[in-house]
């Protein structure tokens, strides 16, 4: 599912227009981007969590000419699943 499937799914099951639902989802996630850039967490219940975590720098291969190189330390996004998304996922 892209963005826009997402968009005309929800439009669908509220009634609202497409239009209203785009500007509601591209609003949400322009929080949650803000609230993670910031270092927050981000926790909907039922759904999961969108955190930030920390890769330490690392040696890696160039694979096109075998030459090590090192890999500079980053931030990461996380999303753990919340326990109702973990069972919906793996009900039979």
């Amino acid at each position: 599912m892209n963005k826009q499937e997402l968009i005309d799914a929800v439009a669908a099951g509220t009634g609202e227009s497409k239009a209203s639902t785009g500007e509601a989802v591209d609003a949400i996630i322009e929080a949650v981007t803000a609230a993670v850039t910031r270092g927050e967490t981000v926790q909907l219940i039922g759904f999961g969590s969108f955190s930030t975590g920390a890769r330490a720098e690392r040696t890696g291969r160039n694979p096109a000419t075998g030459q090590t190189i090192t890999i500079p330390a980053a931030k990461t996004v996380k999303f753990t699943a919340g326990k109702a998304f973990k069972d919906a996922v793996n009900t039979d």
